[in-house]
């Protein structure tokens, strides 16, 4: 009863004496900060239940009460709300889609000008085609002073983007240039003959790029644009494959050089050949790279030749999409024979450190086994990491592309609609191709410059030999 009472009286003057002398919880001597009860403190004056054991905090009689949102009363230390069942407050979300933005415009505003700058020359010179003019211009804002610290720093997000995703829209508008009424047209034995020229490209450029001890995927990218449609086929072929950027824009370089000299070069050679106008305007449709080079090599030689360049070469570009298959199959062959490697050389590792550390310490064997299981369990993570990298099959851009090459064949578009997409194409591959060219390193270009450029002169030898045969063969 006594102990009743003394609890009672100790509740009602706000605390107990404390071991130390100190405040209590109520404001009275006691212990320094100790819980009344287990577990969560009682408040007495509001029975609040309080984290952790710690003594709620009470403004004292008369002191006027702190606003809300301010660490005190019904908040927590850093001003939210603490009071039981209430809903914390959440931070909005960091706008990352507005910084990725922010941090492209740079790029992307120089990637405009260069396509201003490569329209004003066309306009002035028809004769040099658009996109030609935007990889000399992306090559010498990379090392002209006052361009090349923005291509170099802030820009080259932009600019990298623009060479990967702008080419992407820029090829699937391609396939508007391209219908199954076209293709037929052409006959089954020029059919034949693009397919041939095609193939003995494509191999006879890689196997000698191979020879030449090329690094990286230079073979394989001035393989493709020698044999497609040039830069376009690049960046279609690199998407797949992964490629360095620089080898990317080195390719370019070269196939858009080479291609240039052919609008000069060919001209002069028909005659000499003994073609006519029509077999003039199928050999530059079969040996010339970009869809622009071939109408300005082909129409020097009248209408005829060039209507009979542009079927010759769009039939070359409908190749583009089995060849990105094609390409994406030997890729993912590639990668999983590299992963199938790397498993058994790591087992064979992990086997012989086993069985030394056996032959060393017996009772260390379920440690081993342990170890062991991570390390599987990390291989396994590795290969469906390296499966998730694997390209797939058919690319996304590859599959639009024949959707427009169907979208066309379909006769429904009208001509005003062709004429805007085709404009969108130009420029769309105009900024890509400035990326691409601003990527070009002239000192690092010189070092490999002189394999690189055998390269594209057997490759230009091969495509125009193989193409002129062709044509000989199907007229």
């Amino acid at each position: 009863m006594r102990v009743g009472r003394a609890m009672a009286l100790t509740d009602a003057r706000g605390g107990a004496p404390g071991a130390d002398g100190g405040p209590g919880v109520g404001g009275s001597p006691g212990v320094r900060g100790a819980a009344v009860g287990p577990g969560a403190a009682v408040c007495p004056a509001a029975g609040c239940p309080t984290a952790g054991g710690a003594a709620p905090e009470h403004p004292a009689p008369g002191t006027p009460a702190r606003p809300s949102g301010e660490p005190g009363a019904g908040t927590g230390p850093h001003g939210t709300a603490s009071a039981p069942g209430a809903p914390e407050a959440v931070a909005p979300p960091a706008p990352r889609r507005a910084a990725r933005i922010r941090v492209l415009l740079p790029g992307l505003g120089l990637g405009g000008l260069g396509v201003a700058g490569a329209w004003a020359v066309h306009l002035a010179v028809p004769g040099v085609p658009m996109l030609t003019v935007a990889v000399v211009l992306g090559i010498l804002a990379a090392h002209l002073p006052g361009t090349r610290g923005v291509v170099r720093g802030g820009g080259r997000a932009g600019l990298s983007f623009a060479g990967k995703r702008l080419m992407r829209l820029g090829v699937v508008l391609l396939g508007l240039k391209l219908s199954l009424d076209d293709v037929l047209g052409l006959g089954w034995a020029s059919v034949a003959m693009v397919c041939g020229v095609v193939a003995a490209t494509f191999f006879g450029t890689w196997w000698l790029g191979r020879r030449m001890g090329l690094h990286g995927d230079q073979s394989l990218l001035v393989a493709t644009g020698y044999a497609i449609c040039g830069a376009s086929a690049i960046g279609a072929v690199s998407e797949v494959s992964d490629s360095d950027e620089r080898d990317v824009a080195t390719s370019v370089a070269l196939v858009t050089l080479c291609g240039t000299l052919a609008i000069a070069v060919l001209p002069l050679l028909q005659h000499p050949l003994g073609l006519s106008d029509a077999q003039f305007g199928r050999w530059v449709g079969a040996s010339v790279h970009d869809v622009g080079q071939v109408v300005a090599a082909a129409q020097t030689a009248g209408p005829s030749a060039l209507g009979e360049a542009v079927l010759v070469k769009l039939m070359r570009v409908a190749l583009l999409a089995p060849l990105v298959a094609a390409v994406a199959v030997s890729v993912r062959a590639r990668r999983a024979r590299e992963t199938q490697q790397a498993e058994q050389a790591q087992s064979a590792q992990q086997a012989q450190s086993a069985q030394q550390a056996q032959s060393a310490q017996q009772d260390q064997s379920a440690q081993q086994d342990q170890v062991g299981g991570e390390a599987r369990l990390g291989d396994e993570a590795g290969s469906t990491a390296s499966a998730a990298r694997r390209p797939p099959l058919v690319p996304l851009f590859v599959l639009g592309f024949l959707a427009m090459v169907a979208v066309r064949s379909t006769d429904r578009l009208p001509s005003a609609a062709l004429d805007t997409a085709a404009t969108a194409q130009e420029l769309l591959l105009a900024a890509a191709l400035f990326g691409l060219g601003s990527a070009v390193h002239l000192p690092s270009l010189a070092r490999t410059g002189g394999r690189v450029a055998a390269l594209g002169l057997c490759a230009w030898v091969v495509v125009a030999g193989v193409g002129y045969g062709g044509v000989l063969l199907t007229t």
